[in-house]
């Protein structure tokens, strides 16, 4: 569900992130929130930010997560997950993926959240029609508005 759920946000915000890569990761998360949170409420929070696609998966539970690259990026080395074990991994697939990520604590709990960066794609907000995207390909420029107020300035 996660998955499905992920990729109709991304389609929604129109974020040029890559959507397989999304996915993967936020089912990691939503995975390890639902085993360490005994099934408490889990929400999922996709933004389209200046510095690429921001995914967070928030529960009830304040202690930060644990385990391989934790924090991130990792003080210290730790150890490596046991190639045969079928778990494990999730965190390290997300520092390696993501261009950023962590945890922090909040009222209910906490968010463990990660980015992934949208290629070539600069997203200004303007006060007037929030947020437009500009993708530039070689040789040519297409702007594309995420605002869908008719009175835009920009259409």
């Amino acid at each position: 569900m996660a998955r499905a759920l992920i990729r109709t946000a991304l389609l929604d915000l129109r974020a040029p992130a890559d959507s397989d890569v999304a996915e993967l990761l936020t089912a990691e998360l939503v995975a390890n929130a639902v085993k360490h949170t005994e099934g408490d409420g889990i929400e999922l929070v996709v933004e389209l930010l200046p510095t690429g696609c921001q995914v967070e998966v928030h529960d009830r539970d304040p202690a930060p997560p644990s385990g391989t690259s934790l924090p991130w990026p990792p003080v210290e080395p730790g150890p490596w997950p046991d190639p045969w074990a079928e778990n494990g991994r999730g965190l390290l697939l997300i520092s390696t993926l993501s261009s950023d990520c962590g945890h922090r604590v909040t009222e209910r709990g906490k968010a463990v959240w990660f980015t992934l960066p949208v290629d070539q794609v600069e997203v200004q907000v303007h006060e007037a029609c929030g947020p437009q995207e500009t993708r530039e390909t070689p040789g040519t420029r297409e702007c594309r508005e995420v605002c869908e107020e008719p009175s835009c300035s920009g259409r």
